[in-house]
């Protein structure tokens, strides 16, 4: 009788602890980073060409291109475009470490495009002011403003 009071304790314990779980409020993760996020008219793929265009255009440097959409298809997996595009060029990568070798961390500067559900791209990056503000270095900020103004001009040309 004792073990039959125990499993059915123990059942009930259980039961109470998932019941009161299910009732959790589940919160979405905040990002802590104040990222530009921008919605754009454009379908994903012509927005993912016309911003490899704007970078060249306004002489910066794809340094690489991640896709998690061309990962998850190597799986058999289908998934919603999914790009992060590092930009940068060689010029600043040498002004920000003779600033502080620690930021190099921080390059390249990543622009982050999602497609949206009715096909059109949303993009969002951190600014470089942003990125950098944390080091608190003057050579790096007035780097960082630069790039700040370069950034928004390839978001601007690919976004017409």
């Amino acid at each position: 009788m004792n073990a039959y009071r125990l499993i059915w304790g123990t059942l009930a314990g259980v039961l109470m602890l998932v019941w009161g779980l299910a009732f959790v409020p589940v919160s979405e993760a905040k990002d802590p980073s104040p990222r530009v996020v921008m919605e754009t008219k454009k379908p994903f793929s012509t927005f993912t060409e016309d911003l490899t265009q704007a970078i060249k255009k306004n002489k910066m440097g794809l340094v690489a291109k991640a896709s998690a959409q061309a990962g998850a298809a190597s799986i058999g997996v289908t998934i919603p475009g999914n790009q992060v595009f590092m930009i940068y060029r060689p010029d600043f990568a040498v002004r920000m470490l003779k600033a502080s070798v620690e930021a190099g961390f921080e390059a390249p500067i990543r622009v982050y495009v999602v497609e949206q559900g009715n096909g059109t791209a949303q993009v969002s990056y951190i600014k470089p002011s942003d990125v950098f503000a944390g080091y608190e270095n003057t050579e790096l900020n007035e780097m960082a403003k630069e790039l700040d103004t370069l950034f928004a001009a390839i978001l601007h040309d690919a976004m017409q």
